[in-house]
């Protein structure tokens, strides 16, 4: 049984770097919190800057990893690598530079300048989709030994995909900001995180997270981090397959994947829908609980399908 590499020999270098860049600025924000008690759009002004650094190391990290592991394409993987990262530390810059100012990195077009960079941050997603597709498709044609892991990062690769491509959902102006535009109340805003009203209401105290409207910033999150939680899945079964038996049969584990995959995707779906109705997470109606119930009882039915299923078959 092979487990995932954890030594970061070999690892790309390009978001290898980009990932430890951003340690010190998670610790300028983590300062900044503190010290700084400025507000910008209901939430500390330097809570973006740190989400997005967390953010950014974690992709940084991962892709650095999966990079070493490509079978084909090492060297388009490496261009792409390297146009990503400076997008990464471009964009995390102009984020930084824009709390110093007090000024918001995204939907604010109030002046020239502000308008330049949330011009420069829609490219980068742009940028960063694409480049996401191209290595997640290297990724998609590499033959992993392990099954598990085969699937843990496809399934993971496509979903992570998907989360990034909700940045390009928050652009678009609301119906609000739209009327502006003609009556002449134009607030020099252009986009919203939060569906169902303006930004800047009540948010939860670490995330930022809206709790009086939809939060199109959730399926974001939970699409993205999908690269991580389902490859750190296979790690723990890897684990525990030394007081599991169970766990060592690969088809077992590559089963397990598969469910978890489906039901990563359903639930991503889910928080992806609610926040398209308006709803904010922390006060579900009966629609989305009774959602998120079946998927629930889908994900245990198909658990206990996937360990006793090989069981069954060498019995019988």
């Amino acid at each position: 049984m092979r487990a995932l590499s954890v030594s970061t020999a070999g690892w790309n270098r390009p978001m290898l770097v980009t990932a430890w860049a951003m340690v010190p600025l998670i610790a300028v924000a983590l300062v900044g919190l503190v010290v700084d008690e400025r507000i910008l759009v209901g939430a500390p002004i330097w809570l973006k800057p740190l989400k997005f650094a967390v953010s950014i190391a974690v992709y940084g990290i991962t892709w650095a990893w999966l990079i070493s592991l490509l079978k084909v394409g090492k060297r388009l993987a490496q261009r792409v690598s390297v146009v990503l990262a400076s997008v990464l530390l471009l964009e995390q810059a102009l984020i930084v530079m824009q709390v110093v100012r007090g000024r918001g990195s995204h939907f604010n077009v109030m002046t020239a300048l502000d308008s330049t960079v949330f011009a420069v941050m829609g490219v980068s997603i742009a940028v960063l989709w694409t480049g996401t597709l191209i290595l997640t498709i290297l990724v998609l044609r590499t033959p992993f030994a392990d099954r598990a892991t085969r699937w843990a990062l496809r399934f993971g690769a496509v979903i992570s995909l998907a989360g990034i491509g909700m940045g390009a959902l928050m652009t678009s102006p609301t119906a609000s900001q739209r009327a502006s535009m003609t009556d002449g109340t134009f607030k020099g805003v252009i986009g919203a995180h939060t569906v169902g009203q303006e930004d800047g209401g009540p948010v939860m105290a670490v995330t930022g997270w809206s709790t009086t409207g939809g939060d199109l910033r959730i399926p974001h999150f939970f699409g993205m981090h999908a690269l991580q939680v389902l490859p750190l899945l296979v790690l723990l079964m890897t684990v525990l397959a030394t007081r599991l038996p169970v766990l060592a049969d690969e088809a077992v584990r590559t089963r397990l994947v598969g469910v978890a995959g489906v039901g990563y995707g359903l639930f991503f779906g889910l928080v992806l829908w609610q926040a398209e109705r308006g709803q904010p997470i922390t006060a579900p109606d009966s629609l989305t609980l009774t959602a998120a119930a079946a998927i629930v009882v889908a994900v245990v039915v198909g658990a206990v399908w996937a360990v006793n299923a090989k069981t069954k078959a060498t019995v019988g």
